[in-house]
């Protein structure tokens, strides 16, 4: 891995250990964990245990994406996640906003946020311009279709040169923005709009996305490929989402978005040790 990845004059990934981002979902209705986290409160106190359990980075999202998921209009979202990044904030761990509305953007990077996570890839062009005035990160994820449609018969021809594809022209979209290429990462959207064996195209052959030199962020974690993968349930997707994201780490992702952080930071710690990659320090 050679990409970096800034924000604000902050290096968030800047070396082969790949970097943890723990999921805050400050919602009633996402797809493992809906509703758990959906005070101000619980989403702080959650958001700081996963800081203490190794993550790097949190991303807080305060509208369900799952397949078929309710639209949010933007003042609920707001008044979800202002509160919650503004004190997690003071723990001065970068944060991420997942959404895709430009004014839940603006609002979060006044409230301390530095990472825009935008499912959709920045198809509104207005949340380039939040990213470029403020000088946020982004993640630009692929998605077919929106999530109320996305699962509806996904198709292509060939699904890892059409994602690349796709991503390789919203990285230079947002560069004529005025994104510079060191603050995007990109994500191949597993489970956004992709069959079980689209999904498994992407992970086999996520060393191709390196060709953009953006640094690369996967999200698997508890995810439906997975229940494909080993028929467990919900609750029984620790092991292998521990797994396949780890196998990601050795294909390319550089930050693995995930649910159970302790586990996973556990998991790369040892892997970077027997790599030779860290200290020995234990």
């Amino acid at each position: 891995m050679s990409a970096t990845w800034e924000s604000q004059g902050r290096t968030l990934v800047a070396d082969a250990v790949p970097k943890v981002m723990g999921i805050v979902n400050v919602t009633p209705d996402s797809f493992s964990d809906g509703g758990r986290w959906a005070t101000a409160d619980a989403a702080v106190e959650h958001g700081l245990r996963l800081l203490q359990d190794g993550a790097d980075i949190l991303d807080v999202g305060g509208e369900s994406t799952r397949p078929g998921a309710a639209i949010v209009p933007v003042a609920e979202e707001i008044r979800r996640l202002a509160p919650v990044i503004e004190r997690l904030a003071d723990a001065h761990a970068p944060i991420s906003v997942d959404t895709m509305k430009p004014e839940v953007a603006r609002m979060a990077i006044r409230a301390g946020a530095c990472i825009i996570n935008d499912v959709s890839g920045l198809r509104d062009p207005e949340m380039a311009e939040v990213a470029a005035e403020t000088g946020a990160a982004v993640v630009l994820m692929h998605m077919q279709g929106t999530p109320q449609t996305m699962q509806d018969a996904p198709h292509y021809d060939d699904v890892v040169e059409e994602v690349l594809g796709y991503l390789a022209e919203r990285v230079h979209w947002c560069q004529s923005m005025g994104i510079a290429r060191a603050r995007i990462a990109i994500d191949p959207g597993i489970g956004f709009g992709k069959t079980y064996e689209h999904n498994l195209a992407l992970l086999r052959n996520l060393r191709r996305f390196e060709t953009l030199d953006c640094v690369v962020v996967l999200g698997v974690s508890r995810k439906g490929l997975l229940k494909t993968m080993t028929g467990r349930g919900m609750d029984q997707r620790l092991t292998s989402s521990v797994v396949c994201s780890l196998a990601g780490c050795t294909l390319g992702a550089s930050v693995v978005r995930v649910h159970d952080v302790g586990p996973m930071a556990d998991a790369i710690k040892v892997w970077n040790l027997v790599r030779g990659w860290g200290s020995s320090d234990v």
